[in-house]
C-alpha cells in the first residue's frame, strides 16, 4: 500500500517536529518546555491538567522521536485513509488519553504501595514526599522495598514526567492490525515477516511483561510500558466498538 502522507499524518508529524525543535532550542535540559508540558503524576506539585494532552507532543531525544513520527507515517496513513482525518485524530486522541490513564493508575499503585512499606518501617510520610518533591531519593528504603531498582521505580513513579506520542501510536498501530491482519511486518534487529495479526499482539505481550516486571526488551528501561498497554487497550476498544455498532464501521469523512 502507499505510504504519501495524509492530512492529518502530515499536521501530526509538523507539530511533534516543531515542539521538539523548541524543547532542543530553549533553555537547558528541555527546560521550561518539560516543566510545562510533560505528564507529571498528579501528586507532583508540577501537575497541571493540560498535560494529559500536551505530553503527547514531547519527546526525549532524537531517537524517540525518530521512531515514532517513522511509527506514525509508516502505520497511521493507511489507517488515515479507512477513518478520514477526523476519526483519525479524534482516534489518535483517545488512545494517547487511554495510555495516559493506565500509566498514572500504575503509578498509583507503585506510589501508594512503596509509600504505605515506608511509612510501616518506620519512616515519616512527610520526609518522604518532601524529599521527592526535591527530585531526590534516600538509599535507605531500599532496604524496606527489596532494593534499589524497586526503589528507583517507587520514586520514578513520583519524580519522573512522561512524554511521547507512543501510547497514541500503540493506539494506532493495533488499528492497523485490525484493518490490515494479514499485512506481513517485522524488527528492524530481527528481519523475520510475521503477519500484523501476531506481530501486534506480541509486541503488546512484551511492553505488558516490561511494565509488570521492569525487564526491558527493545526499548530502554526508563519507557513507560503500561502507556503502551493502554494505548493499545483503548486502541482495541474503539476499534471493537464502532465494528459493532456502525453502519458505516469507520470512515466519518
Amino acid at each position: 500500500m502507499g505510504r504519501q502522507l495524509t492530512d492529518a499524518v502530515k499536521n501530526l508529524l509538523i507539530i511533534n517536529v516543531l515542539v521538539f525543535i523548541g524543547m532542543v532550542s530553549v533553555g537547558n535540559n528541555n527546560e521550561p518546555f518539560t516543566t510545562w508540558f510533560a505528564l507529571y503524576f498528579p501528586e507532583n506539585a508540577r501537575f497541571q491538567p493540560w498535560q494529559v494532552l500536551t505530553h503527547m507532543f514531547m519527546h526525549g531525544d532524537i531517537m524517540h522521536i525518530f521512531f515514532n513520527m517513522f511509527a506514525l507515517w509508516m502505520f497511521g496513513t493507511a489507517v488515515e485513509r479507512i477513518f478520514g482525518w477526523k476519526k483519525f485524530i479524534m482516534f489518535y486522541l483517545l488512545s494517547g488519553f487511554g495510555a495516559a490513564t493506565l500509566q498514572i493508575a500504575f503509578s498509583y499503585y507503585f506510589y501508594n504501595t512503596g509509600l504505605a512499606e515506608l511509612v510501616n518501617a518506620g519512616f515519616s510520610e512527610t520526609n518522604i514526599i518532601e524529599l521527592l518533591s526535591t527530585n531526590q531519593y534516600s538509599q535507605n528504603w531500599a532496604n524496606v522495598l527489596g532494593d534499589i531498582e524497586n526503589t528507583e521505580r517507587f520514586a520514578g513513579s513520583y519524580i519522573s514526567p512522561m512524554v511521547g506520542a507512543s501510547g497514541a501510536i500503540m493506539g494506532i498501530l493495533v488499528a492497523f492490525g485490525m484493518l490490515y491482519p494479514d499485512n506481513k511486518l517485522m524488527l528492524i534487529f530481527l528481519p523475520i515477516p510475521i503477519k500484523a495479526k501476531y506481530f501486534i499482539p506480541g509486541i503488546i505481550v512484551l511492553d505488558l511483561i516490561s511494565g509488570l516486571t521492569g525487564q526491558s526488551f527493545f526499548s530502554p528501561s526508563n519507557t513507560a510500558y503500561m502507556a503502551h498497554v493502554g494505548g493499545a487497550l483503548t486502541g482495541f476498544l474503539l476499534m471493537y466498538f464502532w465494528k459493532k455498532n456502525e453502519k458505516d464501521k469507520y470512515r466519518w469523512n
